[in-house]
């Protein structure tokens, strides 16, 4: 594994971020590939290989999906979230892509400015070159706590 694609899979990390954070939902599905799996589960779940999720979704119409229900059709607490991401620890590299796991922290903030950690847990990613960018072909959020808030409307 070189450096590029460590540096690659460091800026998607932080633009993926960002957007969320910056309430630019819409640009949120532009970090997958066609097809994808997004998947958020519990450590304990996954530890059990249960393949079901809090959220699923498998290709990136869904994920589109998902953020025009938020944005149209879904009724919830208007907040944001606020990332923090450890570096990515290159797992390993192969035909089907780069592995890679993230830790991550995120808080989320309401409307009233009330903050709170949120969720905390690991990203299980495996990410492909397109050109000078990387995309994720499958991204498992594995939360730490297996006390998931009713309130998980954004993507993690």
């Amino acid at each position: 594994m070189n450096m590029d694609m460590f540096h690659k899979v460091t800026r998607a990390q932080a633009e993926y971020a960002r957007a969320i954070d910056n309430d630019r939902l819409e640009q949120w599905p532009d970090f997958f590939a066609d097809p994808c799996l997004y998947r958020v589960t519990t450590a304990n779940n996954h530890a059990k290989g249960y393949e079901a999720g809090i959220i699923f979704a498998n290709s990136k119409g869904m994920l589109t999906d998902r953020i025009t229900a938020l944005r149209e059709a879904n009724i919830y607490e208007r907040h944001t979230y606020r990332h923090i991401i450890g570096a990515p620890c290159l797992l390993s590299q192969g035909e089907e892509g780069l592995r890679s796991e993230t830790a991550f922290l995120v808080v989320r903030i309401m409307r009233d400015g009330a903050s709170e950690v949120f969720a905390t847990g690991r990203y299980l990613d495996l990410w492909r070159a397109y050109g000078d960018e990387v995309k994720l072909t499958e991204r498992i959020v594995v939360c730490d706590s297996s006390r998931v808030d009713t309130l998980m409307a954004l993507p993690l």
